[in-house]
């Protein structure tokens, strides 16, 4: 369909009496703000499409910061998304909201967002989803490391060996045990995105935490804090 546009619902917040300010994740636009005018109002269609997790296609128009959207429809019903699965697709696009840049395109992150979302309907393990994702974004927005290899000898990495990652460089080895040591069975398994156990599964975590600071900033999640009351 021409000057459709697949999307999703990131964040809303109020405009006016009748209109809202929606920021959309768009499969070839990026991060977008458009303004919903109507979309307060009682009789308004669009309140029940400008929601979280349900697929859209959109039309929109204008050059500025906030675009106007012309039209919206969903081309499949919400996702049903529930309890922990429902917290971590919140989470999802708390990370987008803060990390993505305004008119960026990022197709291939849309699809593993949504390649996300439907595994997390499916009630796949959340943290696996998450992790994976979170090492997606790394990717799209440049941020390379390479897993394989030592970033000062370009030596394979050696399972059985410690590794120290700095920001931006990679894993070094290093006899250093600490907050940013990993071993080189975690490294490897990183690059394989292989979250099998306990132990790469948390430091994934870990690693992604770190790789993603200078991004999200120290602001709590709302998501978290959610989940924690849960």
């Amino acid at each position: 369909m021409e000057n459709w546009h697949r999307a999703f619902v990131l964040h809303t917040r109020t405009q006016t009496e009748s209109s809202l300010l929606v920021d959309l994740f768009i499969e070839h636009g990026g991060k977008i703000t458009v303004l919903a005018k109507g979309a307060r109002r009682k009789k308004s269609s669009l309140k029940g499409l400008l929601q979280p997790f349900t697929p859209l296609i959109v039309q929109y128009s204008g050059k500025g910061n906030i675009k106007i959207l012309r039209q919206v429809e969903a081309i499949s019903l919400t996702l049903p998304l529930v309890s922990v699965s429902l917290y971590s697709a919140f989470y999802l696009n708390e990370l987008l909201h803060r990390v993505l840049i305004a008119d960026t395109e990022m197709p291939t992150l849309f699809d593993d967002y949504l390649k996300s979302l439907q595994q997390l309907a499916q009630q796949a393990p959340a943290e696996n989803v998450l992790r994976t994702f979170e090492l997606s974004l790394l990717e799209n927005m440049g941020y390379y490391v390479d897993f394989f290899h030592c970033s000062a000898t370009g030596d394979d990495i050696v399972e059985s060996m410690y590794y120290q990652y700095q920001s931006e460089k990679g894993f070094i080895s290093s006899l250093l045990r600490n907050s940013t040591s990993f071993t080189g069975e975690q490294v490897l398994a990183l690059g394989k995105r292989d979250f099998s156990t306990p132990d790469t599964l948390k430091a994934a975590k870990r690693f992604t935490r770190m790789a993603l600071k200078n991004y999200i900033g120290s602001k709590p999640f709302k998501s978290r804090e959610l989940f924690l009351k849960i």
